[in-house]
């Protein structure tokens, strides 16, 4: 996603042909950032699409249709007269991450800038109307809300093209992931007592300042006391995130736990249900 120009500058065609040419498929889009609309032959996906749905390409119909399914890197698809309405009357360029080998963690606004700051690690930012696109070397699932002003855009998913950003891009980790992740059904039989519950190596963290933590955790009571709905799985993922990007390093000290369980007791989590989410979090990792 290296361009030695602003493509954004130049026709949407021929940004749609740079971006192919550096793997990234794109897909022309309306006003107000929506695909051109399926053809009636796939409605409903009446076409049958690619297998499955889960790579990108164009539909068996000669027409740009399915939305993220619609992007491609091949040049003849992209310059096809079928194609040509479409890029005449686009007011801008999308692209499918997923089928670049790429993840956007979608930030909406400030508050979401902040939190990203404090709990991901950094990598290539492109800046948006009112946020930024986060983006990350890897796929996954795509979920929309996966906390206040966060979206996960990666497979069957598209995203407006702003230009390649800025800053090295780094490997989709785990704390990105641990976003869109479920509580396991059945909790873990686990002791209630946050002091045993956290024990890794020794010593200082490896890849993080004290401060750099602190700010972490604080972000993560946050994410708790304002959690509206969804408690117990909004502390699952907020536990799986802390301990995904801290539970390797041994820095999680038994009161940055005592925090964690605080804040969702206080939303109505009994202590047992703290101590069985922490372990089943743990689990999911591998710790």
């Amino acid at each position: 996603m290296t361009q030695p120009t602003d493509i954004r500058r130049v026709a949407p065609l021929q940004t749609a042909l740079t971006l192919a040419t550096n793997g990234v498929p794109p897909l022309p889009l309306r006003a107000g950032k929506v695909p051109f609309g399926n053809c009636r032959t796939c409605a409903k996906n009446a076409c049958g699409g690619r297998p499955n749905m889960k790579t990108p390409g164009p539909c068996t119909c000669p027409r740009p249709c399915h939305a993220w399914a619609a992007a491609t890197t091949d040049p003849n698809v992209l310059n096809s007269s079928q194609w040509a309405t479409a890029w005449r009357q686009a007011a801008a360029i999308g692209y499918h991450p997923g089928g670049a080998n790429l993840t956007v963690v979608d930030l909406d606004n400030a508050d979401a800038i902040t939190w990203a700051r404090a709990s991901l690690p950094a990598t290539r930012a492109v800046p948006t109307t009112r946020g930024e696109h986060w983006i990350y070397q890897g796929v996954m699932q795509s979920v929309n809300a996966v906390r206040p002003g966060v979206d996960i855009k990666s497979l069957m998913a598209y995203v407006r093209w702003l230009g390649a950003g800025t800053g090295a891009m780094a490997v989709l980790p785990d704390a990105v992931r641990a976003l869109t992740a479920k509580e396991p059904p059945t909790a873990r039989k686990a002791t209630e007592m946050p002091t045993v519950l956290m024990r890794g190596q020794s010593g200082a963290c490896p890849h993080r300042t004290p401060t750099y933590l602190g700010r972490g955790i604080t972000m993560a009571v946050q994410r708790v006391t304002e959690a509206s709905g969804g408690v117990h799985a909004t502390v699952y993922r907020t536990f799986l995130a802390v301990l995904s990007t801290h539970g390797r390093c041994g820095c999680l000290t038994d009161a940055h736990v005592a925090r964690l369980f605080t804040a969702a007791q206080a939303k109505g989590e009994s202590p047992r249900h703290c101590s069985d989410t922490w372990t089943n979090a743990r689990t999911t990792l591998g710790l």
